[in-house]
């Protein structure tokens, strides 16, 4: 594509769009400032729901897949990939996710998530070699995130994926997107131009982020990481993590602080085990038990042992 082409394209794109009611703001007061950046992204979260119904149906598609050991996978580049990587490493200490469960990919890597990699978000060859790299497999789902739906690095992971026939997921912030149509679930949030021309890190990266939580979040609560809204799936290895592990189990159990702090000594600080134990009043081996024979569901372990949950 020449440089001609590229500028025709980006003028197309509703990210890119130029606002010239905006060509004076950096002379306005910064409280007004502040108000009018305020006021912009108080239409994200509407952008966001008409979306709704598409991203239900990548989250219980990829929840099917993660069940059979498959694992969650963002690709993109700049802002986008940026956004992935953060995602991914929040898994672990919110949902003791396994650290290869939720990856993040960016064009470029490590490197990149600080400073720019000249042309790796133009290659869809490097998006190719992170995939193999990671001998992604027809369980595995891989999600391209970019806000303009162009990004070659994005869109390369997404056709690579889709021929290793993993599951695939196209984010991006303009309608009719090449990063949508690639994936077989397509994801168009539109969010209109932003505040700053072309700076997609602002309400796209946003809605980006809003969807990217509801992917990982409710993936994670379909596969039993949660017990209603409370996070169960915890592991008390720090002070911290001691006092916020107990208060989940009272919450979850109502028990007496005695009772409490026996069932996590015996489960090994296992906040879902010690539920059940409470719960089902089984000991802890019959609690690892249960557990395991229902996948890690705490309300399927709850019936299996006759208890009310």
């Amino acid at each position: 594509m020449t440089s001609h082409d590229l500028r025709s394209e980006l003028a197309s794109l509703t990210t890119e769009a130029f606002r010239p009611e905006l060509a004076g703001i950096d002379q306005l007061p910064t409280l007004d400032l502040a108000r009018l950046m305020n006021g912009e992204d108080a239409g994200v979260p509407a952008a966001v729901a008409a979306q709704l119904p598409r991203i239900a149906a990548a989250i219980d598609a990829i929840a099917e897949r993660m069940a059979r050991g498959g694992r969650l996978i963002y690709a993109g580049a700049g802002t986008a990939g940026r956004l992935g990587v953060l995602d991914a490493s929040e898994c672990p200490p919110t949902f003791n996710a396994d650290p290869g469960q939720v990856v993040g990919l960016i064009a470029g890597g490590a490197e990149a998530m600080v400073t720019s990699v000249e042309g790796a978000e133009d290659s869809p060859a490097l998006a190719r070699a992170d995939l193999d790299a990671l001998k992604t497999a027809p369980a595995d789902t891989v999600v391209g995130i970019s806000a303009s739906g162009r990004t070659p690095y994005a869109i390369g992971a997404v056709e690579h994926a889709r021929a290793l026939g993993a599951l695939t997921v196209g984010l991006a912030c303009n309608e009719g997107s090449a990063l949508a149509a690639a994936a077989d679930h397509g994801i168009e949030v539109v969010v209109g131009p932003e505040l700053l021309t072309g700076s997609t890190r602002l309400k796209s990266g946003t809605a980006q982020k809003l969807v990217l939580n509801m992917l990982s979040t409710i993936t994670m609560i379909r596969l039993g990481k949660t017990y209603g809204n409370l996070m169960v799936d915890v592991r008390a290895s720090n002070d911290k993590l001691r006092a916020r592990s107990h208060r989940i189990v009272s919450l979850a159990t109502g028990a007496s602080d005695e009772d409490i702090e026996k069932a996590l000594t015996e489960t090994g600080g296992e906040v879902k085990n010690a539920i059940l134990a409470i719960l089902a009043d089984v000991d802890a081996t019959t609690a690892a038990r249960l557990l395991e024979e229902s996948d890690g569901h705490l309300r399927a372990a709850l019936a299996g042992a006759g208890a009310a949950g």
